[in-house]
């Protein structure tokens, strides 16, 4: 069985649970708000790993042109599902982050968001940094870059990193960082369903585990000019001990 294969059969045992397991707050939906009133409207975002698309949907219900980029169809269909309103200015597509240079605007959104820890998939320095360039090239010139991670000068533990967990009341999401004897780090990830079942969703994959003097450098590079970092949607203060790491990039 392929990689891709392997993962398409896998993923299908978090779909269930994906709503419960990463939310939409209230804080987050707070800090959208105020990113949406530095712009005229329509403001148009773009979202990079949408997964089921609620943060989406309440965008686009909020006036927003979004745009929705999922590379798992199972993940996607509910994202399509979820739209209540036709008339809502609000897409989806099949496609990841190396592709999106070709076949989206340039110079068209305004804020551009890779959130929930996705950004460690693209899990080679080269295609890390053609990430920054390529969502500078996909932002106006006052546009921003979101980006949500684990931090990882905290979560250096070796061969095997444990980061927190999500959970719900039907589910736990249980994930590992495992170094290997060649130094590369793969993501293992497991639900551990109510009942105590454990279903894998992620097995080695192979992953970049991007840290902050890195996202300084590849903004730099890229033609950003600033990067702010915070622990948490609410605004608070990044430190070296901050479990999750949130970077605005303009």
């Amino acid at each position: 069985m392929t990689y891709n294969l392997l993962y398409m059969e896998l993923i299908q045992n978090i779909v269930e649970y994906y709503d419960e397991l990463y939310p939409v707050t209230d804080a987050q939906k707070s800090f959208y708000d105020e990113l949406m009133d530095c712009y005229d409207e329509p403001v148009k975002i773009l979202r990079i790993g949408c997964g089921t698309g609620m943060l989406e949907n309440y965008l686009a219900e909020k006036g927003a042109d979004v745009t929705g980029l999922e590379t798992f169809r199972e993940v996607l269909d509910s994202a399509n599902r979820r739209k209540r309103n036709q008339l809502m200015s609000i897409r989806y597509f099949q496609m990841s982050s190396l592709e999106m240079i070709r076949f989206l605007g340039r110079r068209f959104y305004n804020v551009v968001s890779c959130l929930d820890d996705r950004i460690e998939f693209i899990h080679d320095r080269i295609l890390m940094r053609k990430f920054f360039f390529d969502c500078r090239e996909l932002l106006t010139n006052k546009g921003k870059l979101v980006i949500q991670l684990y931090n990882y000068d905290y979560f250096t533990t070796e061969p095997v990193a444990e980061l927190p967990e999500s959970s719900s009341i039907r589910a736990r999401l249980l994930t590992k960082i495992i170094t290997k004897e060649d130094g590369n780090k793969y993501m293992q990830q497991d639900v551990e369903t109510g009942n105590g079942k454990i279903l894998p969703v992620l097995k080695d994959i192979p992953i970049y585990p991007l840290r902050k003097a890195e996202i300084i450098d590849f903004s730099n590079e890229a033609g950003f000019s600033r990067c702010e970092f915070y622990s948490s949607f609410d605004g608070n203060e990044f430190t070296i001990k901050s479990p999750v790491m949130i970077a605005v990039i303009s």
